[in-house]
């Protein structure tokens, strides 16, 4: 079986870093968090998706691929009795609304945007002029806010899908725990989906899930919206001098 190339960070050998840097000087940041992805999917699935998108763009387009970032902001309701909800645990799909099992990490969206600062900085510092990164709903929905301050501060292109590639036909985590992400993950790690887990019965929705039916998903869906979503990023690192038009 090939080797495949090397490309995370935490990987590298000081001169692969220097190859891979002198080379492209583009940093992929997978943004994610711990939390329910219904009972078919990974806790960790919003990392394991980004990461293993920016896996394949950067053995196509260079670059080198950050650790995720799996603390991540969410929306938060207190309750009467001083427990909390968290991001899924009140959406409508969930019936009653309850702490779903496996969901931490959250943080609040200060502390997530002062994370993210001190990674560009820390990036431009090590030689990176450009850094794509995704993941996480909400985490991907506050950088989208912050991209263009983060941009002017660090001198650092940016590429956020939500400013950038959302309206554009963007496929890749774009439901929760759905068809879409589902598929993504039986073509990215098949090994960690198990839909036998979800109820036959059609007239079951499955709780914590939004978007179409997960029971729908398959590998071959999730290889084409792979494939969209690295057209759409090759075009836009073109279109931003990032790779070469």
């Amino acid at each position: 079986m090939p080797t495949l190339e090397k490309v995370h960070y935490s990987e590298l050998l000081p001169h692969e870093f220097r190859v891979r840097l002198a080379d492209r000087a583009l940093g992929w940041l997978p943004l994610g968090t711990l939390e329910w992805h219904g009972e078919q999917n990974p806790l960790g699935a919003d990392s394991i998706l980004s990461q293993g998108l920016f896996e394949r763009a950067a053995r196509r387009f260079g670059g080198i691929v950050f650790p995720p970032l799996f603390l991540g902001p969410d929306r938060i309701k207190p309750l009467d009795d001083g427990r909390t909800l968290v991001g899924m645990d009140y959406a409508d799909v969930t019936t009653p609304h309850r702490q779903l099992d496996g969901s931490c990490y959250r943080i609040g969206e200060g502390l997530f945007l002062s994370m993210l600062e001190a990674v560009f900085q820390q990036a431009r510092r090590a030689g990176f002029k450009a850094m794509v990164a995704d993941g996480h709903g909400p985490s991907r929905w506050a950088l989208g806010r912050h991209a263009e301050h983060f941009e002017n501060e660090f001198d650092l292109k940016i590429v956020s899908v939500q400013r950038d590639l959302a309206t554009k036909g963007w496929l890749s985590q774009m439901d929760h725990a759905a068809r879409n992400e589902t598929s993504l993950m039986m073509a990215l790690r098949p090994e960690l989906v198990d839909l036998g887990r979800l109820s036959q019965d059609r007239k079951v929705w499955p709780q914590g899930v939004g978007g179409q039916d997960p029971r729908d998903a398959s590998a071959a869906y999730g290889e084409e919206c792979l494939a969209t979503s690295l057209k759409l990023l090759e075009e836009e690192l073109k279109r931003r001098g990032i790779l070469p038009g």
